[in-house]
């Protein structure tokens, strides 16, 4: 099985643990980076092209989740570091709490220890499709709404809305199919990286920042997002026809 080169970053201070680990990757065709430091980590980060990074939750001397933070709320224009980075934890903590503030602060995946490192590779291997196949357009327009995906930005009518960086990742799924009725699991995994099978906790988080983006972009003059009963959210009512559809029709009218 062949990795392509896509390169993966291991943080990780367990010297013997991380050199399993890379032996593993490589044999997959994987580039593995390993850092046993969470300055070396940053380094990298902020140097490499980097495709996935597993971080050791009990990284000695760091703090994780200040470094969780610090990924997903890099400006993506200004910074190497790629603030839609896949990230996959590696824990022997079992709370239900902590494995969530994980969540909450932008892991995808957490895998506990002692791990099965075909379970754990096909975890990567799926966080690295997604990351490919879900690669937005830079710019995507719906209306009167303009989203900039490497900016991380979005306007309606040239007034710029400030989001936070789960509600701008939210509008920026909804808009990448604008009719379309997103399920609450499509979202929960696509924004949070929660499975399907959300918690009542996960679902109100959801629905929470459902309900903020659409009162701001209200306030922007627009109306968007809309809760479909029972399912999910979409974008819009409005029947959006593609680009490329569009052009064809007037080639045609013309």
């Amino acid at each position: 099985m062949s990795g392509n080169e896509q390169t993966i970053l291991i943080a990780d201070d367990n010297r013997m643990g991380r050199a399993a680990l890379a032996r593993n990757l490589r044999a997959d065709g994987f580039s593995v980076l390993e850092a046993a430091t969470e300055t070396t980590a940053r380094q990298f980060l902020e140097t490499t092209d980097v495709d996935l990074l597993i971080l050791d939750h009990d990284l000695s001397g760091a703090d994780v989740l200040q470094l969780l933070r610090t990924i997903r709320h890099t400006d993506g224009a200004r910074s190497r570091i790629d603030p839609d980075l896949p990230v996959l934890v590696l824990t022997t903590e079992e709370r239900e709490f902590e494995r969530l503030r994980c969540f909450e602060l932008g892991c995808d995946d957490l895998v506990s220890r002692p791990y099965n490192y075909s379970e754990l590779r096909a975890r990567l291997q799926a966080l690295l499709r997604r990351r490919l196949w879900g690669a937005p357009p830079l710019q995507i327009r719906v209306g009167p709404l303009q989203v900039d995906t490497v900016s991380r930005r979005a306007w309606i009518d040239e007034r710029e809305i400030e989001l936070s960086r789960k509600e701008f990742t939210l509008l920026r799924t909804l808009a990448s199919s604008p009719s379309k009725v997103f399920s609450r699991g499509e979202l929960m995994e696509a924004v949070w990286g929660w499975p399907p099978a959300g918690t009542p906790r996960v679902t109100r988080t959801l629905d929470s920042h459902a309900s903020r983006l659409r009162r701001k972009l209200a306030d922007a003059g627009g109306d968007f997002v809309v809760n479909v009963w029972g399912v999910g959210y979409k974008l819009t009512d409005l029947v959006v026809v593609p680009a490329a559809e569009r052009e064809w029709r007037l080639a045609r009218a013309a």
